[in-house]
């Protein structure tokens, strides 16, 4: 009951905060309270005084005032070196699902003094929160990187992300919650180990036929042969054999491409399961790309033409990612 009460306030505060990517701190926004470490000095400050009162200790009373003193002082200090700091966030970039996607965080400091131990993180990880920390240097800025995961594929809200320092004596938490504007795309997990490649479809009036070939490539390439030129060498597939040292290079063969197409079909997948299908369609789209071929995507209701290239290769992800 209790941990439901308290997901319950979580929401409807995180709810009321205003959706932006770049989030000014001031006190309207920025929050302080004790530490655990806080809260035992004030019990100790406490004792020394009634110490110092029970017995007459003038150096009792010195040392008490001094020590509150000190706490005082650093309860601003605390306060004043998150009040003020504006936060900016970049656009994340698409991610695949079960990666970690990075959030950058710009620190802007317009202040003659530099600020430290600044912490940001996503908000709700509880003990296990994994605070990124940063200095932030007097009129300058700092980039900090935030992890999260997505738990699923498709266009998602950012995190509410938290700021907070204990700067300088760890005896008070000064925090400020976030809520940025900003979605980042989550593309559809590739099967793995990623399936052959479907065969070829005749273009209209070349009067092929689709022949899948032994090694499950798309028809448009074969295996390299001795006096290929350059030009027709796949040369994406090229590197990525000498870096593991298959040597398995491919050639553009231009008289198959010439009659035939490749089409990445829904329904060519074999597969039931509308998950399965998309993991799997994301895979062929990885290798398609990798080949370096001319492809296109055909999914209930959408197709997306032939092509190649990182933008073919992110319009057809993003295409899986939201259907």
């Amino acid at each position: 009951m209790r941990a439901a009460l308290a997901e319950r306030w979580r929401r409807w505060w995180t709810a009321r905060l205003p959706r932006t990517d770049t989030l000014a701190l001031t006190q309207r926004n920025v929050y302080i309270l004790p530490t655990g470490a806080g809260w035992m000095l004030a019990l100790t400050l406490l004792v020394l005084l009634v110490a110092s009162i029970n017995f007459q200790l003038n150096l009792g009373y010195l040392l008490t005032f001094l020590l509150a003193g000190s706490v005082a002082v650093g309860m601003h200090l605390c306060h004043a070196t998150l009040r003020g700091l504006t936060l900016h966030l970049a656009a994340p970039e698409p991610q695949f699902l079960g990666s970690a996607t990075l959030l950058q965080v710009q620190l802007h400091n317009a202040r003659r003094t530099p600020r430290h131990a600044i912490a940001v993180a996503v908000h709700g990880g509880g003990r296990a929160t994994e605070w990124v920390w940063s200095d932030v240097p007097a009129g300058g800025s700092a980039s900090v990187q935030v992890a999260f995961r997505p738990e699923r594929r498709g266009l998602q809200d950012v995190p509410t992300l938290t700021a907070q320092t204990l700067y300088p004596l760890g005896t008070f938490r000064v925090w400020a919650l976030w809520r940025p504007a900003a979605q980042v795309l989550v593309y559809p997990r590739p099967e793995v180990p990623a399936p052959p490649l479907p065969p070829g479809e005749p273009r209209a009036g070349s009067g092929g036929s689709a022949q899948a070939r032994g090694a499950g490539e798309f028809d448009g390439v074969r295996a390299y042969r001795r006096g290929d030129p350059l030009k027709l060498v796949v040369w994406k597939k090229a590197a990525q054999a000498l870096a593991t040292g298959t040597g398995d290079m491919v050639s553009r063969d231009a008289q198959q491409a010439q009659r035939h197409e490749l089409w990445l079909d829904a329904a060519a997948t074999g597969l039931h399961d509308p998950e399965a299908r998309i993991a799997r369609l994301a895979a062929w789209v990885l290798q398609a790309d990798r080949l370096g071929v001319d492809y296109g995507l055909r999914l209930p209701g959408q197709s997306i033409g032939q092509g190649s290239g990182a933008a073919h290769r992110h319009r057809c992800l993003e295409a899986l990612a939201l259907h």
